[in-house]
């Protein structure tokens, strides 16, 4: 089998063999990226009901799209082979994971928790896994679970599961009820990752006999040793929540995985007032999102009120010590759509979820919000505001504190200051404000220019309003980053401005972030920088972007990259639909080197998001380095069908250089050069133009480039010691010279 190609699949290695499948790693010649293929072997291929079993793992899996469940991207029949091509996971099996060593248990709570929301998935869509055990679970190399092989998956039927004739699975990991033929559901997985939950925590199986009918009885009849025996750091609350999910009648075990992550949700919060353990509460998950209002005014001319009400309740409750909020980016990401509360939460990894609506006319308001339970959708809390347009503070206010009072059981302690800040007294200035924020977060040139107009009338009406200068600081920076100004022009102007807010407001952790970037990527300043993202953290250790931007512009340049892995999941656990967060792992394995993880990173974004180019931007990159030049110049022309475009000018004529098309490569340089003496070259432009000279096998004419790169101050100077594209000009005394000043 190794080193045929079945359809567009070449075969490359065999990484596995089980009662269902053969597996192999293969490579996916029309999308250039390595994919895991399971075959039905050929000494059951006759077999018509093993035959059956395995086309119903395929269709079952094939229904689930979930980060913690590994993704099938096709099944097919080729030459009576029958199979299906899967994600192909770095990493190894948690069954590995545990006979190296025991984990902490912080790491049991991550895994458990990922396994959980898995699982939640694939029953939420009447998928049980029927099968789950350790060697079923994979985790990958940046941390993810990755439940596997949904092999035994029968489709749900009247809240019941179809029954095989004969029963199958894994003896340790079989629940009581499977055992006895009975009829089973959902409650049979929570049964299964008990045993799994046991087996990570004490590194034994619960249940165990020196032959199979011994076993059995044991998973029927007996109760497991305490996990205490195993170790004396286990808290009375793992036990209690084992005890409950092994519970011999299903009636009696947690109903749903629902249940079950609230209880780990609070596993995770420290103890109640004199209490040594953490508390388990029915209500326990302190996750929460926020999602855009509603604008229900006459004119519907209220967006950008709508918008700044959510935002300003997601930064009041980010900064509750105990609470997960996600970001904006995530929980606006569902604006305008009407999804279902559970599966909208489900998507965003939270326990609750807050709505609301606003009606505006003349100077009456008219605003209501509801807290939402993710678990089973229902509506916790609810409440009507009527009011004149100058108690939008109180409102605000209002809303947070009832929020907070309905979910007070989750908080290490109540709050007593003010939860929503007034920054302004005046209203007017306020107002203004919220339409800067609303324009900058529509990341175009257009929407940057009227954020900065705004923010500037606002600073007018209240020359004290230092979210305003906070606003401003921000708008510059995008411009930088987006190359419609040149970092000299308006990263001076971010700098003023972010200090400015930080003299009015030490406490704004966006303008902390603002600075601390603007000391990476401008100055060259890493010690002050670090300090200021510090700030940040201490001040909103919710605000997503901090952690992201410490990731990329702070620690990758150093080559700190496990310390930027842990940021960005960090991040990522705020804002986990963002695709430039999911993006920016990829970035970090391209900087760190391993080429074929940033691609996998890549592709797996692009299938969840198309039409973010970026990706595209990022995927060349990796494809050239690997030498697969078609497939770079493939990815480099979807992010713009024009071939002169600056942003990607450089990245075509760098890999046709290094595919042996010089005389292509040095009529892209000669582009470039035209640009740079008609002076409308960006500054990232101008690096690239750098990086395709050294490609070209011109240190000189490289060095020029980036001298010119320093004398513009281009923002991506940063990676100059981790970039790939320079591998060539290492050890040029000159281009040591430039790390010096970068100070790297």
């Amino acid at each position: 089998m190794i080193g045929r190609t079945i359809s567009h699949y070449k075969i490359l290695e065999k990484i596995g063999e089980g009662g269902m499948g053969v597996v192999y790693k293969a490579l996916d010649t029309r999308l250039k990226r390595e994919v895991a293929i399971k075959f039905l072997p050929e000494r059951i291929a006759n077999n018509p009901d093993a035959r059956q079993r395995f086309l119903l793992e395929a269709q079952a899996a094939a229904a689930l799209n979930h980060p913690n469940i590994a993704t099938i991207y096709e099944i097919d029949e080729v030459d009576d082979l029958v199979f299906f091509a899967m994600e192909y996971i770095r990493g190894e099996n948690l069954k590995d994971k545990l006979n190296s060593g025991r984990l902490d248990l912080t790491q049991c709570l991550s895994f458990i928790r990922q396994i959980a929301a898995g699982l939640q998935a694939a029953h939420r869509k009447q998928i049980a896994h029927r099968d789950i055990k350790s060697e079923n679970i994979m985790l990958t190399e940046d941390g993810r679970v990755k439940v596997m092989d949904f092999g035994l998956a029968k489709s749900g039927e009247q809240g019941g599961l179809k029954e095989s004739a004969v029963i199958s699975g894994t003896p340790a990991y079989m629940s009581p009820e499977l055992l006895q033929d009975a009829e089973v559901d959902y409650r049979t997985d929570i049964w299964s990752f008990g045993v799994v939950i046991y087996e990570m925590l004490s590194g034994e199986l619960p249940f165990q006999g020196m032959y199979e009918s011994a076993l059995l009885y044991a998973i029927s009849h007996e109760e497991p040793p305490s996990l205490k025996e195993f170790r004396a750091d286990i808290p009375d609350a793992w036990n209690d929540v084992v005890a409950k999910i092994l519970q011999k009648n299903p009636a009696q075990r947690y109903q749903d995985i629902g249940e079950l992550l609230n209880d780990l949700e609070a596993i995770d919060r420290p103890a109640a007032a004199g209490s040594g353990a953490p508390a388990i509460s029915d209500a326990g998950n302190t996750a929460i999102a926020v999602l855009p209002f509603r604008d229900m005014s006459p004119g519907k001319d209220q967006e950008y009120f709508c918008d700044g009400i959510a935002e300003e309740l997601i930064d009041a409750l980010a900064k509750l010590e105990g609470w997960r909020v996600v970001s904006r980016t995530s929980s606006f990401a569902f604006k305008g759509k009407e999804d279902d509360i559970r599966r909208i939460g489900e998507q965003l990894n939270v326990a609750h979820i807050i709505e609301g609506s606003v009606r505006k006319a003349g100077k009456r308001l008219r605003i209501t919000a509801q807290l939402n339970s993710v678990h089973d959708g229902y509506q916790l809390w609810s409440e009507k505001y009527d009011r004149e347009m100058e108690d939008v503070f109180e409102i605000q206010e209002e809303i947070a504190r009832a929020i907070v009072s309905k979910l007070s059981t989750q908080l290490p302690a109540a709050p007593t200051r003010v939860l929503i800040k007034r920054h302004t007294e005046d209203l007017e200035a306020h107002t203004l404000y919220l339409k800067a924020r609303y324009h900058l977060h529509k990341r175009s040139e257009e929407g940057l220019k009227k954020a900065i107009e705004f923010c500037e009338e606002a600073i007018r009406k209240d020359p004290t309003y230092a979210l305003a200068y906070s606003g401003l600081a921000d708008s510059y920076i995008l411009q930088s980053f987006m190359g419609t100004s040149r970092p000299q022009e308006v990263l001076p102007l971010a700098k003023t401005a972010a200090l400015k807010a930080l003299s009015l407001d030490q406490t704004v952790a966006e303008a902390h972030t603002s600075l601390a970037c603007i000391k990476t990527v401008y100055d060259w300043n890493w010690s002050d920088a670090e300090s200021d993202f510090r700030q940040a953290f201490s001040h909103n250790p919710s605000y997503a972007t901090a952690h992201h931007w410490f990731a990329i512009n702070f620690l990758v340049p150093q080559k700190r990259f496990e310390e930027a892995f842990e940021e960005m999941r960090h991040a990522q656990s705020l804002d986990p639909v963002s695709p430039v967060i999911h993006a920016t792992f990829g970035l970090i394995w391209y900087f760190a080197g391993d080429f074929e993880k940033a691609v996998n990173q890549y592709l797996q974004v692009l299938e969840l998001n198309p039409d973010f180019q970026l990706a595209n931007l990022f995927l060349g990159r990796s494809y050239e380095q690997l030498g697969l030049f078609d497939a770079s110049l493939e990815a480099f022309r979807k992010v713009t069908p024009r071939e002169d475009d600056q942003e990607v000018l450089g990245d075509i004529g760098r890999t046709l250089a290094r595919a042996g098309k010089t005389e292509e490569a040095q009529v892209v340089l000669l582009k470039l050069k035209d640009l740079y003496r008609k002076k409308s070259l960006s500054p990232y432009a101008i690096y690239s133009a750098a990086a395709l000279a050294s490609a070209l096998g011109e240190p000189d004419q490289a060095i020029d480039w980036l001298s010119k790169a320093f004398a513009e101050q281009s923002s991506r100077l940063i990676y100059l010691g981790v970039d790939p594209v320079f591998a060539e000009l290492a050890g040029d005394p000159r281009f040591r010279k430039m790390l010096q000043k970068l100070n790297l």
